[in-house]
């Protein structure tokens, strides 16, 4: 890839690795930036790290509950800090900025059109994987900023598993919907808490099952396990979400 001569598709396409080097400077420029500001604001400490990384050359699909921007501010430098590379799944309305479309491309976000089957997009994550790129989900599909505010999880992350044979990390945040209570922009300093959990992995499905029902025991385990952290996490940290 050149970096003159180049669409936007071809970062979705092609290996973050084979960005052009000027790029991929600009990358670490800003994974540091976002690394130094979001420990000092948010003195996140990610628990049990290892469970992130894979055990083979495929990558892993890492689902993590949603609350806030700032947990991808906060995932995504650490995931890069222990040499991997990360690409965030995106809702494709944040394509109709261009400037958003720029920086989410060039940073290796693949945008997806949220309730439907995007074939493209599924495939690109499957690539990505194969490549040993790991891949970020937040099934919820948008912040969850009150526990009353209705949910509706996604279960594609479990597709993109299956037919790149890559292993589900569940992981949870606390203390990131504080970062900017209700009503109000502005960040503030807060402590938060990421903790990731045992992996999944479609040999833990019982035997017998057919190809979509090992598929939906696997969304559900990951969604199960992704949750029980959550909880964990609240129960560990009264009042803090």
């Amino acid at each position: 890839m050149k970096l003159l001569n180049y669409h936007l598709d071809d970062y979705y396409d092609n290996g973050m690795r084979d960005y052009p080097l000027a790029l991929r400077i600009f990358y670490y420029i800003v994974i540091g930036v976002l690394f130094a500001f979001s420990k000092v604001m948010w003195r996140w400490k990610v628990e049990n790290p290892e469970g992130l990384l894979p055990t083979g050359e495929t990558g892993s699909v890492i689902i993590c509950n949603h609350t806030s921007m700032a947990e991808v501010v906060s995932i995504v430098p650490h995931i890069v800090t222990t040499g991997r590379r990360v690409r965030p799944i995106m809702k494709s309305e944040f394509n109709k900025n261009p400037i958003v479309r720029w920086f989410f491309g060039r940073v290796g976000g693949i945008p997806i059109d949220r309730g439907t089957a995007d074939m493209k997009a599924i495939r690109r994550a499957q690539h990505a994987l194969k490549r040993g790129e790991d891949i970020l989900i937040f099934p919820e599909g948008t912040r969850i900023r009150t526990d009353d505010q209705p949910v509706e999880v996604h279960g594609g992350f479990a597709l993109i598993a299956q037919m790149a044979k890559a292993d589900i990390a569940p992981m949870a945040v606390c203390g990131f919907r504080d970062i900017t209570p209700k009503g109000t922009h502005l960040m503030r300093p807060v402590k938060t808490w990421i903790r990731v959990g045992e992996r999944v992995s479609l040999s833990d499905a019982p035997e017998g099952l057919k190809r979509s029902a090992r598929t939906k025991w696997v969304e559900d385990e990951a969604i199960r396990r992704m949750y029980e952290i959550r909880d964990e996490l609240r129960h560990e940290h009264p009042g803090r979400r």
